[in-house]
């Protein structure tokens, strides 16, 4: 199977085709992953409030370990995606084997952490004492499965990087459906701690499928024992210098995330959970918005490395438009049926009627939202992280927490939204000029780069 080659001869149409191509398989992938989410939210919530209230203290620290995974994932497959658009596999494979190892490594010490911390960590967030068993329980399995869940993440975006969007979406529509089929015999007997072994062993079955298909099946990134790979530090600091920013940036969000979780957690059982399962429908509305932007790295990642500025910036243009559009639409839908969503979700008709009110605040910035993702991902195909990065981390402590703080006081979880909802519209304006602007879109900076 060979890879697409970019053109900037391509039409308009073409050009808009092909990033749909790309962003329908990304959205279906994201969709699985957010499904799996809805699964365990709603299995849960069926045991009750403080059941769902346990899972929603530690998800925010959850994504801060995932998140940090993640960024080592993005230093690695740019890499991937601009030697594929020079068409230069061997050398893609070459990022391949040294970002596997990096991951494996990263992955086991950061989950080693996580086990560490795991019985203290739902005390430290101030939740209710009622809370801290399940929380613990739930997070110490997180922490077990974690190098899974990179090695799994690492393989997904290598095939993504080379074009392939179709195995990554199927793989994790199998991941989807393991989840039920583990969670419906685990929840019963366990609970909350059944919801993460469910989960866990999902993501390591499909571990091993997406590294065999991507290092043993498919052609472009298929390894082979005859080409040497000896310890190469050039890749290890370039991925250091695409990923390190990002990986600040998402521990200082993920960071940001937990402090929200602190101001909010003295309101009580029902708004923790309302909050979580807000987030959780709110992640529906994500789905286009990662998508789109996984496949804008990868458009511009193939187009850069083909030293074609201008249809980078084309790709980029395209796909936060595209992204920006999808994320209203699903905003919209969302805003309608969400009473229905909270109602398969938890029986608990309080938990349902705050997080309706809580999500339809939110629901208003979905489009700048989609900007600020998409944008943020057309960037990181261009290597351009750390000034986006900075972009982020001003608006997420600058407006979100310090807005949290004044409103929560005074309006309780529904303030927590309204600061949410004003600070992702800063960030989407924030990521659209920086887009712009960017000089690593530009083939003279990147001349001098070079």
């Amino acid at each position: 199977m060979k890879t697409a080659v970019l053109k900037s001869k391509e039409g308009f149409r073409s050009q808009l085709s092909r990033a749909w191509k790309l962003s329908v398989p990304a959205i279906l992938t994201q969709f699985s992953t957010i499904a799996m989410q809805y699964i365990d939210s709603a299995m849960v919530g069926n045991l009750g409030a403080n059941a769902s209230a346990a899972i929603g203290l530690v998800s925010t620290s959850t994504w801060l370990m995932g998140g940090v995974i993640g960024a080592v994932s993005v230093g690695f497959s740019v890499q991937v995606a601009q030697y594929i658009g020079a068409e230069e596999p061997q050398n893609a494979r070459r990022v391949i084997k040294h970002g596997l190892v990096t991951s494996l490594i990263a992955s086991t010490i950061i989950g080693l952490l996580g086990v560490v911390v795991s019985s203290s960590l739902p005390r430290w967030l101030g939740g209710e004492e009622a809370l801290w068993k399940d929380a613990g329980a739930y997070f110490l399995v997180f922490a077990v499965t974690l190098p899974f869940i990179g090695l799994n993440g690492m393989a997904s975006a290598f095939l993504q990087s080379s074009g392939n969007m179709v195995v990554p979406s199927v793989l994790n529509s199998l991941m989807c459906v393991l989840d039920v089929l583990f969670n419906a015999f685990f929840v019963p007997r366990y609970g909350v701690l059944g919801a993460a072994i469910g989960t866990g062993l999902a993501y390591a079955t499909v571990c091993f499928l997406e590294l065999w298909i991507c290092c043993f099946r498919y052609e472009p990134l298929r390894l082979n024992r005859k080409e040497k790979c000896p310890l190469d530090i050039s890749i290890l600091r370039r991925a250091l210098k695409i990923g390190t920013p990002v990986g600040v940036e998402s521990i200082a969000i993920s960071g940001a995330y937990v402090a929200s979780t602190m101001i909010i957690a003295p309101l009580g059982a029902v708004s923790i959970a309302a909050h979580s399962f807000a987030i959780t429908a709110e992640s529906i509305c994500y789905m286009p918005g990662f998508g789109v932007a996984r496949a804008a790295s990868i458009l511009v990642g193939q187009s850069i490395g083909a030293r074609d500025y201008h249809l980078a910036r084309r790709y980029a243009y395209i796909t936060v438009i595209f992204g920006s559009a999808m994320m209203a639409l699903t905003g919209i839908i969302m805003y309608i049926i969400c009473p229905f969503v909270f109602g398969l979700l938890t029986p608990v008709v309080e938990v349902q009627r705050v997080a309706t009110q809580i999500l339809r605040i939110g629901l208003i910035a979905e489009p700048l939202f989609g900007v600020s993702m998409v944008a943020s991902g057309a960037l990181q195909g261009a290597e351009d992280t750390l000034v986006p990065s900075i972009l982020n981390l001003l608006s997420i402590w600058g407006v979100r927490l310090t807005l949290a703080m004044i409103l929560v006081p005074i309006y309780g979880i529904h303030g927590m939204w309204v600061a949410m909802a004003v600070e992702l519209c800063v960030r989407g304006l924030l990521l659209l000029t920086r887009l712009i602007r960017s000089k690593y879109l530009k083939p003279v900076a990147n001349k001098e780069k070079s």
